[in-house]
């Protein structure tokens, strides 16, 4: 694709599909999306464009064409969010073919629910699984994140990166350590790593040079590094992450930071809520 027009929901349908052929039937939505970037050979243009702070406009396309490939009955999802392909996804050969059905389900939609728009689907329809409130929560997290002071979130970091299993977490950043924000050592089986972490408040996007800056600062002090953001990456800056010859550094964005405080229920608890719902009696009517 060298237009540069950014895919719509339909134009990912197809992609969507293929990837997840390729991929031995099933993948996440991270792998997905990486597959279906380098198939359409998409511009960095359109892979950072984004919806809101946690979601490129890409990523939310995409959900939505898995959404109707859901519909189609082509593809499937667990509850750990891994889509697979049916067999009825493996009987669709051609982008044509995808259209066609789509089109023929859209169509059916229209019928039962007369007077809604082709992408008015109910919130039950959302894609990966989720419902409105669940996709709020996220929203309502990072705006949190980035109202609190910058020692307030280091903090809140060195003890998420604890509850994670990190042990001696110290918070340097206040002594100017370099762009440092703090030190932890992460244990895995018989092995010790010693990682320099750093943590920041971000409204938008941190780019490549904030990558560099930082491994510059971890130089002849440990190999390992994490970047902690409440904003994203670019494209430039995943890159830069793990360029070769230079020590990997791991990045965790603003969705994912949301995810791991869920997990490890700090600051975020789940809380199962039961549904009322009336039943009419009908031995007690019947006996009357």
């Amino acid at each position: 694709m060298n237009d540069f027009r950014m895919p719509t929901q339909i134009d990912l349908m197809w992609p969507t599909l293929r990837v997840l052929a390729r991929t031995g039937g099933s993948a996440s939505v991270q792998e997905i999306s990486k597959e279906i970037a380098e198939i359409m050979e998409l511009p960095d243009e359109i892979l950072e464009e984004r919806h809101s702070d946690r979601q490129s406009e890409l990523d939310f396309r995409a959900g939505w064409a898995r959404t109707r490939l859901k519909q189609i009955g082509a593809i499937d999802n667990s509850q750990r969010g891994i889509w697979s392909i049916t067999d009825r996804g493996r009987g669709l050969v051609s982008d044509q073919q995808v259209r066609e059905q789509d089109a023929r389900e859209q169509g059916n939609r229209a019928t039962l629910r007369p007077g809604r728009a082709q992408d008015s689907m109910d919130l039950s329809d959302q894609f990966d699984d989720q419902t409105a409130n669940e996709r709020s929560w996220e929203d309502t997290l990072l705006a949190i994140l980035k109202r609190m002071e910058p020692e307030a979130f280091e903090r809140l970091c060195q003890r998420l990166l604890r509850e994670c299993g990190f042990t001696q977490v110290e918070v340097t950043g206040r002594t100017g350590d370099g762009g440092i924000d703090g030190v932890g050592v992460l244990r895995i089986n018989l092995l010790s790593f010693h990682v320099l972490y750093q943590c920041k408040r971000y409204e938008g996007a941190v780019g490549a040079g904030a990558i560099r800056d930082f491994r510059g600062a971890m130089v002849g002090r440990t190999d390992k590094g994490l970047f902690l953001t409440t904003g994203h990456f670019t494209k430039d800056a995943e890159h830069e992450a793990v360029r070769d010859g230079a020590p990997a550094i791991d990045l965790i964005d603003g969705m994912e930071l949301c995810n791991l405080l869920k997990s490890v229920e700090l600051g975020v608890k789940t809380r199962r809520i039961e549904k009322e719902e009336i039943v009419v009696e009908e031995s007690f009517l019947e006996s009357m």
